[in-house]
C-alpha cells in the first residue's frame, strides 16, 4: 500500500468530499463526487440510500470497480488566495466489500463523519474500500 503521510491524513479525516475516478474495461473515464472515510489506512464510501436512476450494483462506478479495479481520488481546495491551494491525488485499488467487521467499521466511521448517514439504512448496501497505492500532493506554503 502507498504511504499516507500524518498530513495527508489529517487532510483525508478533515475534507468532507472528494471525486472518485474510476474507468471501465477499455478505459472510459468516469468521475463522480463522493463522501468518504479513512480508517486503517484505506478509504471507504458508502453506496447509500439517495435516489439513483439504477439499482446499486448497476451504478457506473460499481460496474467500472468490477471491470478495472483501479481508480484515484482527488481532494482538492481553491481560494483566490493561491498560497492557500491545496491537492491531494490518490491512486489505488478498490473493491466492494458488503459484510463482516471491516464493513461494519467502515459503516461506522462513515456515521461519524456524516451525520446525514445516520439516519440512512446503509446495512446490505455494497461499500467500496479504496487501498492507497500512490499518493501524492501539493500545498501552495
Amino acid at each position: 500500500m502507498g504511504a499516507v503521510t500524518e498530513q495527508q491524513a489529517r487532510i483525508l479525516a478533515a475534507t468532507a468530499v472528494g471525486h472518485l475516478a474510476t474507468a471501465d474495461a477499455d478505459g472510459r473515464p468516469h468521475v463522480v463526487p463522493f463522501c468518504f472515510a479513512y480508517v486503517g489506512g484505506c478509504i471507504y464510501s458508502a453506496l447509500d440510500g439517495k435516489p439513483k436512476g439504477v439499482a446499486l450494483t448497476r451504478l457506473r462506478r460499481v460496474r467500472n470497480i468490477l471491470a478495472n479495479p483501479q481508480v484515484s481520488v482527488v481532494l482538492d481546495h481553491y481560494e483566490e488566495d493561491w498560497s492557500r491551494l491545496w491537492y491531494l491525488l490518490i491512486a489505488g485499488r478498490a473493491e466492494l466489500i458488503e459484510d463482516g467487521a471491516e464493513y461494519e467499521g467502515a459503516l461506522a466511521a462513515l456515521r461519524e463523519k456524516y451525520p446525514q448517514y445516520r439516519a440512512m439504512g446503509l446495512e446490505g448496501n455494497p461499500v467500496i474500500r479504496i487501498a492507497p497505492e500512490r499518493v501524492t500532493g501539493w500545498n501552495g506554503e
